[in-house]
This record gives structure tokens, sequence and C-alpha cells, in this order.
């Protein structure tokens, strides 16, 4: 996407998607970041629709890896229960307390960055 040029959701989700895909084991983004990095600062809401939309694919997404700019759980409720998105961080090394990400800085990964 570039030059402020909007795509449809399917495209915008399915980029989404791809960046997600690209978060390595024991780290989390937030949806601003990845929002950012696609161009589309300030579509943060629309990267938790997608990531929303992703518990519907047949695809592996590692969706528990995006949390929110303060590394709070916030997609917590569309995992079937909300102690599997802290189930499957803690799996990966990561400390989640009080439905946060301890630690947020260090394993924080920034698309725009990285990539």
């Amino acid at each position: 996407m570039a030059g402020g040029e909007r795509e449809d959701s399917g495209s915008f989700f399915e980029n989404v998607f791809a960046v997600v895909r690209l978060i390595p084991f024991g780290r989390v983004t937030s949806y601003g970041a990845i929002a950012a990095y696609l161009g589309s600062r300030g579509s943060a809401r629309m990267v938790g629709w997608a990531m929303n939309a992703s518990h519907t694919g047949v695809t592996d997404i590692p969706a528990h890896r995006v949390v929110n700019r303060n590394g709070l759980l916030t997609g917590k409720y569309h995992f079937g229960s909300p102690a599997i998105m802290q189930q499957l961080l803690e799996n990966e090394g990561i400390t989640v307390m009080n439905d946060q990400v301890t630690g947020f800085d260090e394993v924080f990964w920034d698309p725009g960055k990285e990539l």
C-alpha cells in the first residue's frame, strides 16, 4: 500500500496475516506497529479486526503474539477462552501478569525495524 491508498479489508487482512506470520517465537508486537509497517498508521483497530478474523481461517496465524501498545492482552476473548492467549505466550517463555506482558520492551518486535 502506498501513498495513503486504502486497500479493501480482504487485502489488508492478508497483509496483516503475512506480517503476523513473521513474528518470531517468544516475541510480541502491537496492532499499531503492524498498521504502521503496512503504511496505514492509525489503522490499529483494523489490525485487531484482522486478528479476530484470523481465528476463522484454516491457516496458522500466531495471533496470540499481537497485543496492544502497552502489552495488554486485549484480544484474549477471541481465543475461545480468555486464558488461552496467556497460555500460548507463556509456552513461548513470555511472562504475563494481570493480562499484561511483563518486560514488554524486551520482547517487543517492531516489523518497521526488523523487516
